[in-house]
């Protein structure tokens, strides 16, 4: 399992958002860095979003969430096009669960289990 997760619900729907686009970026010298990216699956998850063998040490980090699009085809407008999530990895050895909770006018996040 990928020691950063996620897992984003659509709560204007009541299903998991299927197909959004979320980065994983580091914070290194005030300067942002892409980790990765990938898409939600059919159950709004990305299990495997950092790639195995990948190291990710202590400190400050981003997880975007491209909601805009997501909106948009299904014809709707958003207030967020997109959602930046800031979090800090104090362990190297510690899992990770960032979810979200969207809908078009509003968000939520925790940190999972």
């Amino acid at each position: 399992m990928s020691r950063i997760t996620t897992h984003v619900l659509d709560l204007s729907r009541g299903k998991p958002a299927h197909g959004i686009v979320v980065v994983l970026e580091r914070r290194h010298e005030g300067e942002w860095t892409e980790v990765t990216s990938k898409l939600t699956n059919a159950d709004g998850r990305i299990p495997d979003l950092v790639p195995e063998g990948t190291s990710l040490k202590a400190g400050i980090y981003r997880l975007v969430f491209g909601t805009e699009p997501y909106f948009k085809q299904s014809g709707l407008s958003t207030f967020y096009p997109y959602i930046p999530v800031v979090f800090e990895l104090k362990s190297e050895n510690e899992h990770y669960h960032v979810p979200l909770l969207l809908s078009p006018f509003g968000y939520s996040t925790y940190r999972g289990s």
